[in-house]
């Protein structure tokens, strides 16, 4: 066999072997007129997308939304490090840096159903199935998960969601304060506190959904997560829900995180119950 010939063998080979490695690679989220103008130009909606072995890719995808109380996002510990532990796991993985609401609820609502229908358009080229794309929020992150998975329809809709910490209610002495007036501005009124409190929006099609939180979670009370389960359970919605002893909010991906084990299995083992 001649060099060039092996050469060429040689090139073909790794051809191959790239084609088939995992792939992590940023996408704008809008190509064109970008919907419900926040008024702050430099604050743009994008997603970086993790994907996994092609022979290892399970077709299951998440779109990521990390949090930070409608006013920053914590893009590290709640969202690119889940990005490589999903990519992982077979699973493709949509984090998305979501535009701060500003008082308008329906910037980041929009961006993440933009994220979600991104994910189902793609699904060919990136090995997804349309019947398998769940989202995943975090804090204020996981409000946002909740609110997509309560109230957007069609190809928004997750197939399933996993909340870490999750602020769920909007009304006054139940949420959490700071998010709330982020989200909904200064003076809401009850009509807009109670559609976007997800645990009034739950039902039948809800999704199932992955519940994780801290009992001595001092800054998103634990109640918003256990009565989002406790509304899932009476519309006869399967959920997994898991009070953890200690570790307050935030933990995101720290294995610092005192039951940072013990969640990471929880997490497995619902992720292959589905």
């Amino acid at each position: 066999m001649n060099f060039r010939k092996l050469f060429f063998i040689a090139g073909m080979a790794a051809l191959s072997m790239s084609a088939a490695a995992q792939q992590t690679f940023e996408v704008k989220l809008y190509n064109g007129r970008v919907p419900y103008d926040n008024g702050d130009t430099g604050d743009t909606a994008k997603v970086r997308v993790y994907l996994p072995n092609e022979r290892e890719a399970t077709g299951r995808a998440v779109v990521i939304c990390p949090g930070g109380g409608y006013q920053n996002l914590a893009m590290e510990k709640e969202g690119y490090d889940w990005g490589e532990f999903f990519q992982n796991q077979g699973i493709a993985a949509i984090v998305l840096k979501y535009r701060m609401p500003h008082g308008n609820p329906q910037t980041p609502i929009a961006d993440a159903e933009q994220a979600m229908k991104l994910a189902r358009l793609n699904g060919a080229s990136w090995k997804i199935s349309r019947n398998d794309v769940g989202i995943m929020g975090f804090s204020a992150g996981g409000h946002l998960a909740a609110t997509i998975a309560t109230l957007s329809t069609g190809e928004a809709k997750p197939n399933f969601q996993i909340l870490f910490y999750p602020v769920i209610s909007m009304m006054e002495g139940f949420g959490h304060e700071g998010s709330q007036t982020n989200l909904l501005g200064k003076n809401p009124n009850k009509r807009e506190q109670k559609k976007y409190s997800a645990d009034m929006n739950v039902s039948r099609t809800t999704p199932r959904a992955f519940i994780a939180l801290s009992d001595d979670d001092n800054t998103v009370p634990p109640a918003n997560g256990v009565n989002y389960y406790m509304e899932l359970y009476r519309n006869g919605v399967h959920g997994s829900l898991h009070v953890y002893p200690g570790g307050g909010h935030g933990w995101g991906s720290k294995i610092g995180f005192r039951y940072h084990e013990e969640m990471m299995m929880d997490l497995k083992a619902w992720l292959k119950s589905l």
